[in-house]
């Protein structure tokens, strides 16, 4: 065995001189390994204000001719839209529901050149996966300088169970860093078993041997990406969401405009464009069969399912990576606003716009987790605060003759009738794939800009430009804002965060002096509501998504928030009555159906409640006894304070079985449906013995004693007057 590993970890040294000699004779000089990194933050703040959607709107509808209209408002679209009115083109772009509705808001909040990809090109000898990984590389360096706010980088740790798979992890980390050169975020390094401990304590231990620690970047997906549309809007373009193409127009065999239709209003019109861009994701074959009926699809559409557990999952700055699942797949374990992020999955699906994660990839990804930490965490179904799938659109390349292939980077293809389209790739890569569209649009459409280069790269997005990681002790002394709340609104909006601060209510109390919560367990505050409906946000889904993350973070929490949200944006919008139950309808499917609600409320009533309505009753009863405080829930202390009655005293461990024997919310708390579950469970022989039920027993017992000692006590007394 011992030898076996010598010549594993030679042929990975002998190997990695081979592939550093191969990678640098294969550029046209060796110094672009170490080149300088291009990246320099530079653009001042815009002072133009942002138009208003109606203004946007009108805009669309006054009858100018654009130089490019852009359709689709996920991260590629948004970033079509900031290359081009930056290069001094006349832009639009829409998006048919919210900017970043679709994949664009589902990701694994990763800003990350691939270490998967650079195995590969290493392993082959694959200089194209070398190439997209260097060009991701670049972009993971440029994202994490123009969007300070929104991104950070992040420490992965990489746990090895092998003695011979150090120097080969070793060896694919270090090529990692190796390929960024300059623009590497910050260098790896190994860890000991006891450091790799102390460091990400909840880590199984047994036969680890130690860890390695790279970093890549982390975002907040859906405001980046409505961040690089603001900032376009800022810089020229004309944006809407809910505005979806209904149809292309031609003139002599080229496109020369569309269709738009307004889905908040179902006003319709037509709009002239020299260059149409395809940017819509899963959604490209729509769009392309609208050029031409007759076109072969080259979507190959994969679902990615994503789940968010407790922060107590993982430590707050570190992630964790799974090389080699079970079926062999990669899986991600990420600190997230205070959560936890575990997936993804990759599996085939239908194109649609509401992807719903299913219980058996749920399920799947708990398993995998629960192979990497250690017994005292134990990784329960009930978990899992939400979930939801993402759609992954792998595309073929219809530029090549063999379209059966999947492209492993993105496309970009130019039709007869010049609409372009921009498809695959990833989040990381999304300016320069809108850099390379955009260059593609004005040689298809001879277009003539101000700027024939792209001018993103550097350039600060909304709410960099005066951002400092300090930047929140302002908002707390000069707003009176609740110290997390601050540093929420300074890492969301960046400098744009005293804007709305401006617009948080008075609490009414000594501490915080403004900014109302939306809900108590999270930094969210009223004034989010207000701005949002600013930043384009036109119905509960848009605030509670995109944003605010809250449906993504906490879908129960979302639910209960939901009123609170749909009532400010109604004064912003004017909204009725009849509009508020729409809104709340919708927003509830929404978290029902694509966030995991659903199959979390469906994975908790497997067991039916078999009880009669005077059993029902009976364990009613048995509830308010203990729940003395009306409350709605009993909590561990109602429990603690039961069982002192009886003179049973019990340690946090044996309070902690019993809880969780009940609490399927897994919030501490004990519902009165969690209650009435758990006694028909055990009324059908699904669960044996409930300590739980047995104290709610022994309470109405000893409450029934109380009231007949007290019937009897009264009575005595009106006998002796």
């Amino acid at each position: 065995m011992s030898r076996r590993r010598l010549l594993i970890g030679g042929a990975a040294g002998v190997a990695g001189a081979a592939v550093a000699a191969w990678a640098i004779g294969a550029d046209d000089s060796p110094v672009l390994w170490y080149k300088p990194a291009t990246v320099s933050a530079k653009t001042e703040r815009k002072k133009r204000p942002l138009p208003s959607r109606n203004d946007q709107i009108a805009n669309l509808q006054a009858g100018h001719v654009y130089d490019i209209l852009i359709i689709g408002g996920g991260a590629t679209g948004a970033g079509c839209a900031l290359d081009a009115c930056t290069r001094g083109l006349r832009t639009a772009m829409v998006e048919a529901d919210d900017f970043a509705s679709g994949t664009s808001s589902r990701s694994t909040k990763l800003i990350h050149g691939g270490v998967r990809y650079l195995q590969k090109a290493i392993m082959q000898l694959d200089y194209e996966q070398y190439k997209m990984v260097k060009e991701a590389l670049h972009e993971r360096a440029n994202m994490l300088e123009v969007a300070p706010h929104l991104t950070r980088p992040l420490p992965i740790l990489l746990p090895v169970y092998k003695w011979w798979q150090v120097p080969y992890y070793w060896f694919g980390i270090k090529m990692y860093d190796l390929v960024a050169g300059d623009r590497n975020v910050k260098s790896s390094y190994y860890l000991s078993k006891k450091n790799t401990l102390e460091l990400f304590p909840m880590l199984k231990s047994d036969n680890l041997c130690g860890g390695i620690v790279y970093y890549d970047g982390q975002q907040d997906d859906a405001r980046m990406n409505l961040a690089i549309a603001l900032t376009a809007a800022r810089h020229g373009a004309t944006i809407a969401n809910h505005v979806k193409c209904t149809k292309l127009y031609k003139t002599a065999g080229k496109l020369s405009g569309a269709r738009l239709k307004d889905e908040m209003s179902g006003k319709e019109w037509d709009v002239k464009a020299k260059c149409i861009i395809n940017a819509t994701g899963p959604f490209t074959d729509s769009i392309r069969k609208m050029d031409d009926s007759t076109i072969k699809e080259i979507c190959c559409p994969s679902s990615g399912v994503h789940i968010v557990l407790p922060g107590y999952y993982s430590p707050e700055h570190m992630g964790l990576l799974d090389p080699a699942t079970s079926d062999g797949r990669v899986i991600f374990f990420l600190p997230w606003l205070k959560g936890t992020i575990a997936g993804t999955t990759d599996m085939p699906c239908n194109v649609t716009h509401n992807p719903k994660p299913t219980e058996d990839e749920i399920l799947f990804i708990l398993t995998e987790v629960k192979n990497y930490l250690n017994p005292d965490v134990e990784v329960r179904r009930g978990d899992v605060l939400s979930a939801w799938s993402g759609i992954r659109p792998l595309v073929s390349d219809p530029n090549k003759p063999d379209t059966q292939s999947l492209a492993r980077n993105h496309i970009v293809h130019v039709s007869p009738s010049g609409l372009v389209t921009i498809a695959g790739g990833k989040w990381t890569t999304y300016r320069s794939m809108a850099s390379e569209t955009i260059d593609a649009a004005i040689e298809s459409a001879n277009l003539k800009p101000l700027f024939r280069e792209c001018q993103t790269d550097g350039f600060l997005i909304e709410g960099a430009h005066g951002w400092t990681p300090t930047m929140y002790i302002r908002l707390v002394q000069d707003f009176g804002l609740e110290m997390e709340a601050a540093q929420h609104l300074a890492k969301s909006y960046g400098d744009r965060a005293f804007a709305v601060a401006k617009m948080a209510a008075m609490t009414g109390k000594r501490w915080p002096i403004i900014g109302k919560k939306v809900h108590p367990e999270f930094p969210y505050i009223d004034a989010e509501i207000r701005y949002g409906v600013r930043e384009y946000a036109c119905t509960a889904v848009d605030m509670i998504a995109r944003r605010l993350r809250l449906a993504f973070l906490n879908v129960q929490a979302a639910a209960e928030a939901l009123p609170t949200i749909v009532d400010i944006m109604a004064e912003e919008l004017n909204w009725s009555d009849a509009e508020k139950k729409k809104q709340m309808k919708d927003a509830s499917e929404f978290l029902a159906n694509e966030m995991g609600q659903m199959v979390n409320r469906a994975s908790r009533d497997k067991i039916p409640i078999n009880l009669s309505k005077d059993e029902i009753q009976t364990y009613i009863k048995r509830f308010q006894i203990i729940d003395k405080d009306r409350k709605g829930f009993v909590s561990i202390n109602d429990i603690r304070r039961s069982l002192k009655n009886y003179g049973e005293e019990v340690t946090g461990e044996q309070l902690h079985e019993i809880l969780k024997e009940i609490d399927t919310n897994m919030n501490g708390q004990v519902e009165l449906d969690e209650y009435l579950q758990m006694m028909s469970a055990i009324k059908s022989g699904h669960v044996a013995y409930s300590r739980f039920a047995r104290m709610a027993e022994m309470e109405e017992e000893h409450h029934e004693r109380e009231t007949l000692a007290k019937k009897i006590s009264v009575e005595r007394s009106g006998g002796g007057l």
